[in-house]
């Protein structure tokens, strides 16, 4: 039985995750964080000279794609470790088939 959001926040044996459930909120801010970066980085460019800024302004949507790659990349990170550890805990409360096949091939 899943458990909810707030429930699971407060879970001292942390039976449940809240990654998983926070990951496409933390998607959502690092693209935000991306765009107003760049937004940033162009009116900072600008500050300092029209050719900077232009230069800046060129250079912003590659720099902003690369960091939402990379935010992409670090999230989907977690979640894999987070789902090895779903599956690991899954595994361990499956009966354990394959001693059962291997005593039955020991037999014959």
């Amino acid at each position: 039985m899943e458990k909810g959001f707030f429930a699971s926040l407060f879970d001292l044996s942390f039976s449940e995750f809240v990654t998983i459930r926070l990951i496409k909120v933390l998607y959502i801010l690092g693209i935000a964080g991306s765009v107003l970066g760049g937004l940033a980085f162009i009116v900072g460019g600008f500050a300092n000279g029209a050719g900077i800024g232009i230069l800046f302004l060129l250079l912003s949507p590659v720099l902003v794609l690369f960091y939402i790659l990379m935010v992409r990349i670090w999230l989907e990170l977690i979640i894999v470790v987070f789902r090895i550890a779903e599956n690991t805990s899954r595994m361990v409360k499956m009966p354990n088939q394959d001693a059962a096949m291997t005593t039955e091939e020991d037999q014959v």
